[in-house]
């Protein structure tokens, strides 16, 4: 291409010669021809790739839901970036020719300094531009990985930091080469920007270790919003994953918050991950009550906890008589719950109580009270 611009620039029309290389403001007719003609190349250049991005990325992608992410308006940026960037290669080849011998070619030094600063300028921010639109197919990726098809508390976070990311990356290694094309000395940022980059994460230690917690608590997914959780001495409800701190809602209706570095070096107790909910009482029945009718008693509750819908481990519930004292009998109730809901537990728990003392109350059984014992 380099010599091809050589053999145009040296190339001398045989008639009207004087106006080729008539000079206008420090340009001559023939440079400003090729500048020209260098424009329209450029634009040339962004409508042929703005065409065919598409039609390269529907052949490459596969998932509609992708392709529709990363085909809209990337064409726009990418045709842009192509375009400038050819011109900024023809226009090297054209500055090139000025300081060749017989060169007909004619501009001021400022022009040909700042014109390609320019164009690597606007392929810098095209390029970071499209970059930023592609940070969108995280969300994508995840809804398509994701089986229940709804984003819940903790897979958003875990977008927003992942895009997040993705954003300084892009925005850092776009603003260096944009620092290039203004012609600073890259050496000496980037070692400037090391020894502060050392102090600043000495200073924020804190925050990054919040940072790491974060991703770890996203990535293995101890917990999710709305498990309830015990860390330490907190104990509540899950109800918001940040990049610095997660939000604990506790039972007297306060807000915990919690920073990720402690989700990492403390236990977590994720009751939301439990298969089943245990439930164990003990009933004190008065010692006079009848051995027979303690019996039906007990065989009664247990066929409850056994016809209820929601318990489960059947074979390791029991309402059995498991100690004798002076004043009463004991008796104790084991069951498992299959309820994801507190709620829902709650109500099955009241409705079960209150079946177990109607099954008293039709054996004829008194619960044992000291303080009536007392009085008599």
């Amino acid at each position: 291409m380099y010599h091809v611009a050589l053999v145009m620039l040296d190339y001398t029309p045989p008639t009207d010669s004087d106006i080729w290389l008539t000079e206008i403001i420090g340009f001559n007719y023939l440079t400003i021809a090729l500048l020209v003609a260098i424009f329209f190349t450029a634009i040339i250049t962004r409508i042929f790739t703005m065409w065919l991005t598409p039609i390269l990325l529907r052949k490459i992608i596969t998932s509609d839901t992708i392709e529709e992410t990363a085909v809209r308006d990337s064409d726009k940026a990418l045709g842009t970036a192509f375009g400038v960037g050819f011109s900024y290669i023809l226009f090297d080849d054209l500055k090139t020719a000025i300081g060749q011998p017989n060169s007909n070619v004619m501009m001021p030094d400022l022009f040909s300094s700042l014109v390609p600063a320019l164009l690597q300028l606007i392929v810098a921010i095209a390029i970071i531009m499209w970059a930023l639109r592609l940070v969108e197919l995280v969300k994508t990726i995840v809804m398509i990985i994701d089986d229940d098809d709804e984003l819940d508390g903790t897979e958003k976070t875990l977008i927003s930091a992942i895009q997040s990311a993705l954003r300084f990356v892009i925005i850092f290694v776009g603003s260096i080469f944009i620092a290039d094309s203004f012609g600073l000395d890259l050496t000496s940022l980037i070692a400037g920007l090391g020894i502060s980059g050392i102090a600043l994460a000495l200073a924020a230690k804190d925050t990054i270790s919040n940072f790491f917690g974060a991703v770890t608590v996203l990535l293995d997914r101890p917990f999710k919003v709305g498990d309830w959780i015990v860390v330490g001495t907190s104990e509540g409800e899950v109800i918001e994953i940040s990049l610095r701190t997660t939000l604990i809602r506790t039972s007297l209706d306060t807000v915990i918050s919690m920073p990720n570095a402690n989700l990492v070096n403390k236990p977590v107790e994720n009751y939301g991950k439990r298969r089943w909910r245990r439930w164990q009482t003990q009933l004190h029945l008065d010692i006079n009550s009848d051995p027979e009718s303690i019996e039906n008693f007990c065989s009664a509750v247990l066929e409850i906890i056994s016809n209820n819908e929601f318990t489960t481990k059947v074979d390791s519930s029991f309402c059995r008589v498991n100690a004798i004292s002076a004043q009463s009998l004991d008796v104790a109730i084991n069951l498992y719950w299959d309820i994801s809901s507190g709620i829902q537990e709650r109500e099955q728990r009241e409705l079960l109580i209150l079946s177990i003392m109607s099954q008293a109350k039709a054996n004829k059984l008194e619960f044992y009270d000291g303080r009536i014992r007392q009085q008599r």
